[in-house]
């Protein structure tokens, strides 16, 4: 069984919606979003009710924190579905992204190839495209934080779920607007 919950947002945020396999968190994403589209395709069965898991508690508990402009100090038990090697890497380092901080999907990617290659030091590649596959395909936006992803030199790339979405989630974290190309 798969469990839907709404999450209602401040104001210059779509609402979120959060699903649940009925122990961790299995998906966040913004309502009306390309990301919605990608997780209703994987809700055949859902409930609402009463009956909802001790998890959206806890979601909401640590969204509610987020949105009044805090890194929350702990973190819902989530389920990243689907998650091969390479996308458990990438998840990981958007993980360590520090609130108010961004990194560029290159850094990623350099990074990776570093751990990844045993070629020596200047022929050590990963794509930076592939990291943005990667970062587009998180299932759980905010607390696997992929809006801290940005472009090289700042420019703000696609986002699922939805650019004025990534925008508002910079501006809440303290970012200065003005040093990101749109």
């Amino acid at each position: 069984m798969k469990y839907t919950q709404r999450y209602p947002t401040p104001e210059g945020f779509d609402d979120l919606l959060m699903c649940s396999d009925g122990e961790t968190l299995t998906g966040l994403w913004f309502e009306g979003s390309r990301d919605e589209n990608k997780q209703i395709m994987n809700l055949v069965e859902t409930c609402h009710g009463a009956s909802l898991p001790s998890v959206f508690s806890e979601t909401c508990r640590w969204l509610d924190l987020y949105f009044s402009g805090h890194q929350p100090d702990f973190t819902p038990a989530y389920r990243l579905n689907g998650l091969t090697p390479f996308r458990k890497q990438v998840s990981d380092i958007m993980c360590e992204i520090p609130f108010g901080q961004t990194v560029t999907y290159g850094e990623i990617a350099k990074r990776i190839a570093e751990t990844r290659h045993h070629a020596p030091l200047p022929t050590r590649k990963m794509s930076a495209q592939a990291v943005g596959g990667a970062v587009g395909w998180n299932p759980i936006c905010i607390i696997v934080p992929c809006h801290r992803v940005v472009g090289a030199n700042g420019n703000l790339t696609g986002y699922g779920g939805g650019m004025h979405n990534k925008i508002a989630l910079l501006k809440l974290e303290g970012h200065d607007m003005s040093r990101f190309g749109f």
